[in-house]
């Protein structure tokens, strides 16, 4: 789990882009288990979040998403190009049709995610 990222009493994932925003600025780093569809998060900051075992359709181009867990999460379509994923982890996350262009993925864990029926090995990075 990333460092910031504890599950607050009473949690409930939120229910549009416009809410995780709102409460990421308002401090709360837990996000997992959120559900959404067609976000744009470009150059959006979610640097140390836990979005662990959600599903998104998101474009986060050039956002900040260091030490950002998406363990077990289904970002399959999402677009991470040139965002920053330094240290990220998503080991088991489903990622087809992702991208990864120009990403920062320094330290970034990818074990056992798969895309297009191949699971990823410890340290090996996306090269697409």
């Amino acid at each position: 789990m990333a460092e910031n990222a504890k599950r607050p009493r009473n949690y409930q994932p939120p229910r549009s882009p416009e809410e995780i925003l709102l409460r990421y600025a308002n401090g709360e780093r837990y996000f997992a288990e959120t559900e959404l569809d067609n976000c744009d998060f470009r150059n959006a900051t979610f640097q140390d979040a836990d979005f662990s075992h959600s599903y998104f359709t998101a474009d986060f181009r050039g956002a900040n998403l260091k030490r950002a867990v998406f363990r077990s999460a289904n970002v399959k379509t999402c677009d991470f190009r040139n965002a920053d994923l330094e240290a990220a982890d998503f080991s088991e996350a489903a990622l087809c049709s992702t991208q990864f262009e120009g990403a920062n993925l320094e330290g970034a864990r990818f074990a056992g995610a798969y895309f297009h029926s191949h699971e990823m090995k410890e340290n090996e990075k996306p090269c697409w």
